[in-house]
């Protein structure tokens, strides 16, 4: 079993690795968006964001969340080794939320937004079904009660 302890070991320091430099791109991000938003407010008229405004601070905000969700999956398996579910689902709810704030209806066809639809039907279904079973799986793909 010593390949194996070296496999996991070289994964945890791959995983550690990951979440510094997540950290890193995180306090970027939330300059940026500091930087964003102040930029925003400061245009005329002050104090006001237009709806091109809103939309690209609520999209990096997003971003920015996005980000520290992740992190938290990160951070989960670094400690125990084992993957919430819930969390990479609600992950994937905010980024397909993200993906339809900063969606132009005037230059998306409606293939897209059936397909937008039906993803963000099967996703919350998903989260649901997980909440009520209260399901993680760990290593392995074994089923942790």
């Amino acid at each position: 079993m010593k390949a194996l302890e070296v496999v996991t070991n070289f994964e945890r320091i791959i995983y550690g690795a990951l979440i510094a430099l997540l950290m890193v791109v995180l306090v970027f991000a939330v300059g940026e968006l500091a930087w964003l938003l102040i930029t925003n407010l400061g245009n005329y008229p002050i104090l006001l964001l237009e709806n091109h405004e809103l939309t690209n601070v609520l999209g990096a905000f997003l971003l920015v969340l996005i980000g520290v969700e992740l992190l938290d999956t990160m951070l989960e398996y670094f400690r125990e080794n084992a993957i919430h579910v819930e969390i990479v689902v609600l992950l994937s709810i905010i980024a397909i939320a993200r993906k339809v704030i900063l969606l132009d209806p005037a230059t998306t066809d409606g293939l897209e937004l059936v397909g937008i639809g039906i993803i963000i039907i099967g996703l919350s279904a998903a989260y649901f079904l997980i909440r009520k079973a209260g399901i993680t799986f760990g290593h392995g793909n074994q089923p942790k009660e």
